[in-house]
């Protein structure tokens, strides 16, 4: 897999993508943080976009594997306010990590929040 592009055209990729999936709408919550939602759920934490000093994104990962795959990064950790308990991960966009597979997380938490019309939307589609 290639290397991540730097943090913010990676957080912008991560955001099309996210933006693309059937239902989903950008929210801004807390003034500059963007999330992503479907169904009024969040399924993406985005953070600020101009977020230099610590950018990254907040997937959520139900499958064990996945989720021990996404804390391997170096930098990430269960997310904060009692998120990690359910399964939210904070990924940092400056470790590297390719964007393809920033994605498929992106993917799977969004599997873990939209009703199932909409997840049917995604596999028909």
């Amino acid at each position: 897999m290639p290397a991540s592009p730097a943090p913010l055209t990676a957080r912008a990729k991560v955001r099309d993508f996210a933006l693309g999936l059937p239902g989903a709408v950008e929210e801004f919550p807390w003034e500059d943080d963007a999330v992503i939602k479907v169904n009024k759920k969040i399924f993406v934490f985005l953070g600020a976009e101009g977020n230099t000093e610590s950018p990254g994104i907040g997937v959520k990962l139900k499958d064990e594997e996945t989720h021990g795959h996404a804390l391997a990064v170096p930098g990430a950790a269960p997310s904060g306010y009692g998120l990690g308990r359910s399964g939210w991960v904070s990924v940092p966009l400056t470790a590297g990590t390719p964007v393809d597979l920033l994605c498929d997380w992106v993917e799977e938490s969004y599997r873990t929040i939209a009703p199932k019309r909409l997840i049917a939307q995604l596999d028909a589609g």
